[in-house]
């Protein structure tokens, strides 16, 4: 659990690391003059300078930081500024595509049908879903378990691996006690319980939604074509998924999310890690991608906003006031800080 938690944290601050290494390079690149790349947040605890920069260790390790000259980067035209922006961004985006990539190399879990059969390893059926007031849920059936065996007085089913097969068994055995062999985590055991004769209209005999997984592995070229592919999607489903809340924000109807801070990441990274390395890569990269769409929203502060900014001189041919911008910018962090804090006391309260 400790290796777990420290595993956590080195990929939630990792990810903030990399994101101001993507300002650094792309900044070096255009011949800004960077005064300081420092890894954590000061205090200072040493520091050695190189090729004109700053590189320093510092106290409070919650990610890193880049000191850029302001006057040397005002120099520069809107193009490469509008680069060094986007480095930090795109940063997010190459660490998800990595990722997973690296996972469909490894071998993803997939939901696949009965009907198919071809290179797959370790089908399985699982419960998605368990109905109030049915046998499943008097049984203590709960989402996420694996239905290994099935076995009644008269008949046995090993090595349960397709919906059909549980369900052509219930219908056999309405009415009569039947044993199931479930997985949940680690754990396996037996359940007891009575198949129903009348269910209720769509419910089945048992009381439970089931879906069928299979892990599919790919060869390393066909990893990295399904890494760019999904990526590319996700990245897509994640900013419709941010029109939708805002939009029903904007209505004043229940936004169906739920925003977490860093507290709250941090656990989303454990509770992951208990599931295995394939899970923990993968939300690694749901994280990364989200983070990197919210950095981009047009909001003071975040990157995006800073685009606006420079989208704003480009109209005007002309920057804005830079005592203005300094003012707008710490409004906005006073405001981000505040619901920061708000949201930190609220995954603390979930926590504990």
């Amino acid at each position: 659990m400790v290796f777990i938690i420290l595993i956590a944290f080195f990929c939630l601050v990792g990810l903030l690391v990399l994101h101001e290494w993507g300002h650094f390079i792309v900044a070096k690149k255009f011949g800004v003059e960077v005064k300081e790349f420092g890894l954590g947040y000061p205090p200072r605890l040493f520091g050695k300078k190189k090729g004109g920069t700053l590189y320093s260790l510092n106290l409070l390790p919650f990610g890193a930081f880049v000191r850029i000259s302001e006057k040397k980067l005002r120099e520069k035209p809107i193009w490469q500024r509008i680069l060094i922006l986007l480095g930090g961004i795109v940063s997010f985006w190459i660490v998800s595509f990595i990722l997973i990539t690296i996972v469909f190399w490894l071998g993803v879990s997939f939901r696949v049908s009965d009907e198919e059969n071809g290179h797959l390893i370790n089908p399985q059926v699982q419960i998605v879903a368990v109905l109030p007031d049915s046998p499943a849920e008097q049984a203590g059936l709960k989402a996420g378990d694996i239905i290994k065996n099935l076995r009644s007085l008269s008949s046995e089913i090993k090595n349960i691996d397709k919906i059909k097969q549980i369900q052509d068994f219930t219908k056999e055995h309405k009415g009569k006690e039947i044993s199931l062999t479930i997985q949940r985590d680690e754990e396996i055991f037996e359940v007891n319980l009575i198949s129903r004769v009348s269910p209720p209209q769509g419910q089945g005999a048992l009381g439970v939604a089931l879906t069928r997984l299979a892990t599919k592995k790919y060869s390393l070229p066909g990893a990295i074509f399904q890494g760019f592919l999904t990526t590319f999607k996700l990245t897509g489903q994640i900013v419709l998924a941010f029109g939708q809340m805002v939009k029903r924000l904007m209505a004043r109807e229940p936004v169906g999310g739920e925003l977490v801070g860093p507290v709250g990441i941090f656990d989303i990274f454990v509770k992951a890690g208990n599931l295995g390395v394939v899970y923990f890569l993968q939300t690694v990269a749901l994280i990364s991608l989200h983070i990197a769409v919210i950095n981009a929203l047009p909001f003071p502060v975040a990157d995006g906003g800073k685009l606006l900014f420079l989208g704003l001189e480009k109209i005007r041919k002309k920057p804005l006031n830079e005592k203005t911008e300094q003012r707008i910018n710490v409004l906005f962090f006073a405001i981000l800080l505040a619901l920061m804090l708000w949201v930190t006391i609220k995954d603390i309260n979930r926590l504990f």
